[in-house]
């Protein structure tokens, strides 16, 4: 009780989450039922007519799903094997750094594309990668090049995804590692400087693995999202022309549930995609108490 007054003030900070949480993500979890029945608006969801699993059988039959579950997959590993590492090196490039003014003016420079918008990063990237007015198509036309519609043709549409993703999160990504950083005990670079280490063997044997944990616990939560590819990003980016590499999961959704009103197909679709989601985490928590001998969660 006593460490409960203590606390009072943290635990109404924590309501607010909390309150936020039970309103719009457990709340409204009774509207999952529609996953299992023919939704009919005028019944209602209590009062619509079971389906004996229809619209999960109808997925795996489906075409443009299985389209969209392979490039759901190809986008998020290429994220994770390139994108994931991104932000951990930037954090120790940054964490390197003896000038502090520079290495302040590069963080906060790192950090400013995480508070754009898809719609404003999609329309800049739209006017510079333009195959007839985007500087990049300017530049490369003066090697003799063809111009290169770089959204709209399947070769160069992933790799836009990948970099543009990279560009609008490693800043706001490094922050978890530069604060892991921070907090290694100075001790252990001295010893590692008394026994003559280079600044390569420093990073290696002490700064990685003393925010190793840290890099588990995000690498976990990314796993856990493995079948959501970026629904923001993809919808502002694709078109159809390249709807064969770029249609994920989420907007696969977007058009099936919001745009075709097929409301219990659709969200058939979105369960099926977080137990997924949820399979994943177990798993990776499971492999990684396997291999480190200690459960993220």
């Amino acid at each position: 009780m006593k460490d409960f007054k203590k606390n009072i003030p943290f635990l109404l900070m924590l309501c607010i989450p909390l309150i936020f949480l039970i309103i719009f993500s457990y709340g409204p979890m009774y509207g999952v039922l529609i996953a299992f029945k023919k939704f009919t608006p005028r019944l209602g969801i209590l009062g619509s007519h079971w389906n004996n699993f229809a619209h999960f059988k109808k997925m795996f039959s489906d075409f443009l799903f299985l389209r969209a579950i392979k490039n759901t997959l190809i986008i998020s590993f290429l994220k994770i094997l390139i994108g994931f590492p991104a932000p951990i090196l930037l954090a120790i490039l940054l964490s390197e750094l003896k000038f502090t003014r520079f290495k302040k003016i590069a963080q906060t420079i790192s950090y400013l594309p995480y508070f754009l918008s898809w719609v404003v990063i999609a329309a800049m990237m739209i006017e510079v990668f333009s195959p007839q007015r985007g500087i990049v198509n300017a530049v490369i036309g003066l090697f003799g090049v063809r111009p290169i519609n770089f959204l709209s043709e399947e070769a160069t549409f992933v790799p836009m995804l990948i970099m543009s993703d990279i560009w609008q999160s490693i800043g706001y990504g490094s922050i978890v590692y530069l604060a892991a950083i921070t907090g290694v005990n100075p001790a252990l670079y001295e010893a590692a400087d008394l026994d003559g280490a280079s600044r390569i063997q420093r990073i290696r044997y002490v700064t990685i693995p003393s925010i190793m944990p840290v890099i588990l616990v995000m690498f976990l939560l990314r796993i856990g999202s493995v079948l959501h590819a970026g629904f923001d990003q993809v919808l502002n980016l694709y078109n159809p022309a390249v709807y064969n590499v770029a249609d994920i999961i989420d907007t696969y959704v977007y058009r099936v549930g919001l745009i075709g009103f097929n409301f219990d197909y659709s969200t058939a679709v979105g369960l099926f995609q977080n137990v997924v989601g949820l399979v994943l985490v177990v798993c990776s928590n499971l492999l990684i108490k396997k291999l480190t001998g200690r459960k993220i969660l």
